[in-house]
């Protein structure tokens, strides 16, 4: 009788844990447009860089400097974005990153010379800087723990639908216009957005927590924290920094045609829509530890493979890159909430992310196009591809909250 009653009392609490999900699925759908629009601002530069590097006579260096403009303005609000949410509340500092990003972006537009988009870029970073630590707030306060690693899963979504929709709008839009039209339609359709969010979205009416002694004492001295910024700066290497660059290094060493490899670069990423879902059940299933030590070990052999590849076989390699290294968000950001207490989340995200991307989406891009200055794109890719394999080894050093009790 024991053993049946207890039976009657796991399903009840799976089927409460259903519903629950599928009553939060629509504010979470709304979420997770949010989170696409403010990922598609950051990454459209990439297939554009080519015309803006012809345009505006940069060096491959001068481009990857272009995202490293938009890492530091990332880097910058990412860092102060607790002290935003504490004052106006997680729904409205929503708000605020998806309005100003919407004017960044028109701005952008109409920049004229290397110093004013430098600039508008720049500001694109601090406007949408602000949303994920609030974001993230707001989905595990809607979601049941034992549901995060699918919500996660649907949220990320958003950056590979973006790795999709970011090459191919732009080549759409490029057929008939130029370059800044891009900008200019994303600011548009992200200023749409914000009444939606506004009036549709449910949740986030409550405070985060602002950065002081106690909170900073907590995270620096924990190692896993550390250890997740540096899975974290490695898991955006391995898609943001490796994507980035993906269009000059086919375009420049294996001749591949602008519109051909912005093309291609799409379809590879329209996987990642599926395998966001199979890290989602992996995370549930395995734990977020055992799926990071496996995702960053071959995404990092696959990245080294990249860079091998001749140009009979690099087509295979760019869409199979893509399919694994997807994989690493849902266990990264599962594993990044359960380091720490939940008052201490979007803390712990507003300061782990922002090195992260700092390092993940501007300095390796930066770094890549040194490399393909000085000698070639491949070797730049096959020194990241060697740091993303180590990575599976600092994963195994990661100790959650509830094991710390």
């Amino acid at each position: 009788m024991g053993n049946s009653s207890e039976s009657s009392d796991a399903r009840r609490s799976e089927n409460n844990s259903s519903e629950s999900f599928l009553n939060q699925f629509g504010p979470l759908l709304i979420l997770t447009s949010i989170f696409f629009l403010n990922f598609v601002s950051r990454i459209t530069l990439a297939p554009l860089t080519p015309n803006i590097e012809i345009d505006l006579n940069l060096s491959h260096t001068d481009a990857g400097s272009l995202f490293f403009l938009i890492s530091l303005g990332y880097f910058i609000s990412l860092t102060g974005s607790g002290f935003i949410s504490y004052r106006l509340n997680h729904k409205r500092t929503i708000l605020l990153s998806n309005t100003a990003l919407g004017f960044a972006l028109i701005g952008t537009a109409f920049c004229v010379g290397t110093w004013t988009i430098r600039l508008g870029l720049f500001i694109v970073g601090i406007a949408a800087g602000l949303y994920l630590p609030s974001g993230m707030a707001m989905l595990t306060s809607l979601i049941p723990a034992r549901r995060w690693g699918k919500a996660i899963a649907i949220h990320e979504l958003a950056p590979n639908l973006g790795f999709v929709a970011a090459p191919l709008v732009s080549e759409a839009v490029m057929v008939w216009f130029s370059w800044r039209a891009v900008f200019l339609l994303f600011g548009c359709v992200t200023l749409i957005m914000s009444p939606v969010f506004y009036y549709y979205s449910r949740g986030g009416e409550f405070r985060g927590e602002a950065p002081n002694f106690v909170s900073f004492r907590q995270l620096f001295g924990n190692l896993s924290f550390w250890v997740m910024m540096l899975l974290f700066s490695l898991g955006i290497i391995s898609t943001l920094g490796i994507y980035t660059m993906l269009p000059l290094y086919l375009v420049t060493e294996h001749s591949i045609d602008r519109n051909v490899a912005n093309t291609l670069i799409a379809l590879s990423r329209i996987s990642g829509v599926i395998m966001a879902f199979v890290g989602g059940w992996a995370t549930d299933r395995f734990g977020p530890k055992q799926t990071l030590k496996i995702v960053l070990l071959l995404t990092g052999l696959v990245t080294l493979f990249l860079s091998m590849a001749s140009s009979s076989y690099i087509v295979y390699i760019v869409f199979l890159q893509a399919l694994v290294a997807v994989c690493f968000f849902p266990a990264g950001f599962a594993a990044l909430s359960l380091i720490v207490p939940v008052e201490l989340r979007n803390i712990a995200i507003s300061f782990t992310l922002p090195m992260a991307f700092l390092i993940g989406g501007g300095l390796s891009p930066v770094f890549i196009g040194i490399i393909g200055d000085i000698s070639s794109f491949a070797i730049g890719i096959a020194i990241c591809g060697g740091l993303i394999t180590a990575g599976a080894i600092l994963a195994g050093r990661l100790k959650f909250h509830d094991q710390e009790n």
